[in-house]
């Protein structure tokens, strides 16, 4: 009853988590053809400001979860040498494949794509034939079907909770489905899924056909190689291999382009982000290929052996498992689907998966804190970021544009003051066009007069959708004061450099705006003027109204600012064309101090 009963467990695990939830409900939430956490968040952010926190939360679990699969996977496929050969040593192999995994990130993964479907085609045929060939030994073993078996043995045995964490590794790979969407395709994973379920279904009732017929077997042997006839083993542990290094791609790919929409949705730090080929979805993030590297090779190192792992393995997963169920909640409602669907969803997947997080942190104290301090590490840094923006939006003063026409247009007309760039450009937060920082506005006029034959100010606008590339012009004051727009979708690299210039050849092409040098020698032979940036960098002053919380995240945010990307290459700007200025994050006021001046 006990191998019945955990084998039906695993069938409605599969049937309700993966099948129902993910490839019949969440697939359908695709975001231009595009999946994940993040790209679900960016369809609902505007619903409920308190949805970011899921999102977070979600998106970090799926980061610490990175790392501990390629560890588990490798080690699980390399252990099965052990069985013809018990004395090789497994850490020193997996360590080898793991470091030459992510040293070839950076020059692209189109040979690791192109294994992909034919790999991953025979990986899963191979388990359909070595679970069928059991099958047929024991049909009883069919009745593990029937989800009787499954309540009985959760309801009757007194380890539920702990058997509840060991069947929830099954559908880990849930969530993989739904961030490869923009890689694979809807149609593609919903059809291949048909097969992979059918296929792991009958791998694991030969597994379970195995322990009936071996009720003493030890509790360290693997039921899944012990399945494979000998003579096909070493054959079984190179593909078990090659299917493990697929999986762990379809992971550290996967961090990459979440980390890639963070920074584009300001929850992550600028960092380098480059694209070492022109196959879709090919990114590459050093900062985070590095940090996945080392947390792979330490989590080898410290557990050594894959059934150790899985205590680390799968709790942080599950609270990506339910933040995604409340942001496809949210995403329901705003398809003006029924509410009672909506809360019957809720409270199935909700019940489930808090089920599961119960069982899961059975492993807390065996492994599973590692993730969630992983976890916790990577969502101080997203939620610090997060926060110190909304504060640093507060304490940004906007001030009418037009009060300032008539002073930019003498100002640039003042031969009394000298040039300081033909074309002065800033970028600006100020959503309207009727707005403008008042730093902005200081830096011009008063810092520093800065005359200018024109001035622009370029605003950034990250949409919702993932690959939006769109621009608006605003004549502010023909020929003196132009401001563009851009929209950009969340996984659209912010060259601005390259985007900015490219509207400016379209306005000069179209006769909209002259940028030749007024210089006279070179007005003549109709040179262009030179272009110049002028980026503001915030500072966080002494003195401050800020509460101690607030001082303690900022101070946190400066010290990531500093390790991360600088403006001037997170915007893709030539820095030998760019002035950063530092600004105090708040202006300190003179009216409440009281002085008193001594007589002569």
């Amino acid at each position: 009853m006990i191998v019945l009963g955990a084998l039906s467990c695993i069938i409605w695990t599969l049937t309700l988590q993966t099948t129902i939830k993910y490839v019949a409900i969440t697939l359908r939430a695709d975001n231009k053809g595009e999946g994940g956490i993040l790209s679900l968040y960016s369809l609902v952010r505007k619903k409920a400001k308190w949805l970011v926190v899921p999102a977070i939360l979600g998106g970090c679990a799926l980061l610490a979860d990175g790392i501990i699969t390629p560890s588990i996977t490798v080690t699980t496929a390399i252990e099965g040498l052990q069985f013809k050969f018990p004395a090789v040593q497994v850490i020193p192999i997996v360590i080898a494949i793991i470091t030459g995994l992510f040293i070839i990130q950076q020059y692209g993964t189109s040979l690791v794509g192109k294994m992909f479907g034919p790999i991953m085609l025979l990986w899963f045929a191979t388990l359909g034939v070595l679970g069928m060939l059991y099958v047929v030994q024991d049909f009883s073993i069919l009745k593990a079907l029937n989800p009787y078996y499954a309540g009985h043995l959760l309801a009757t045995n007194p380890m539920a909770l702990v058997i509840l964490g060991g069947v929830f590794l099954c559908t880990t790979g849930a969530e993989a489905l739904y961030s490869d969407l923009g890689h694979c395709g809807k149609k593609n994973i919903q059809v291949s899924w048909v097969f992979v379920k059918l296929t792991l279904i009958i791998n694991y009732l030969g597994q379970g056909v195995w322990l009936l017929k071996h009720p003493d077997y030890n509790a360290n042997i693997n039921p899944f190689y012990e399945i494979v006839p000998p003579q096909f083993l070493l054959f079984m542990v190179a593909l078990a291999t090659l299917a493990a290094i697929i999986a762990s791609q379809a992971m550290i790919t996967g961090s990459f382009t979440l980390i890639s929409e963070a920074v584009r949705l300001n929850l992550w730090p600028k960092v380098l982000i480059s694209y070492p080929s022109n196959h879709k979805g090919q990114i590459y993030v050093p900062s985070i290929n590095w940090l996945l590297c080392a947390g792979c090779i330490a989590v080898v190192l410290i557990f050594e052996k894959s059934i150790n792992m899985e205590g680390a393995y799968g709790l942080a997963i599950n609270l990506t498992f339910l933040a995604t169920t409340i942001l496809i909640a949210y995403y329901m409602k705003s398809k003006k689907v029924p509410m009672y669907i909506i809360l019957i969803f809720l409270v199935i997947y909700g019940a489930l998966e808090l089920s599961f997080l119960v069982g899961n942190m059975t492993k807390f104290l065996h492994g599973g804190f590692v993730t969630l301090l992983i976890g916790a590490a990577l969502f101080s840094i997203m939620w610090g970021w997060y926060v110190a923006r909304k504060i640093k939006n507060r304490f940004v003063k906007y001030v009418g544009i037009d009060d300032y026409f008539e002073l930019i247009s003498e100002l640039s007309e003042d031969t009394t003051i000298a040039k300081y760039s033909s074309q002065l450009v800033y970028l600006t937060s100020a959503n309207f066009k009727t707005e403008i920082e008042s730093k902005i506005i200081y830096s011009i006029l008063q810092k520093e007069p800065k005359r200018a034959d024109i001035y622009w100010l370029v605003h950034v606008d990250v949409v919702d959708e993932p690959f939006t590339r769109e621009y608006k012009v605003e004549f502010l004051i023909p020929g003196k004061l132009i401001r563009i727009d851009f929209k950009l979708g969340f996984r659209v690299e912010q060259r601005i450099n390259i985007l900015f210039r490219k509207v400016v050849e379209d306005l000069v092409a179209n006769g909209e705006v002259d940028i030749t040098s007024q210089y006279a020698s070179l007005k003549k032979h109709r040179i262009a003027g030179d272009f110049r940036f002028i980026l503001l960098e915030k500072h966080l002053s002494r003195f401050t109204t800020l509460n101690l919380y607030e001082r303690s995240i900022m101070m946190y945010y400066f010290l990531l600012k500093r390790l991360s990307l600088s403006e001037e290459r997170s915007f893709g700007l030539d820095s030998s064309y760019v002035d950063v200025e530092k600004v105090p994050l708040i202006f300190v006021s003179t009216d409440d101090i009281e002085l008193n001046r001594l007589p002569v």
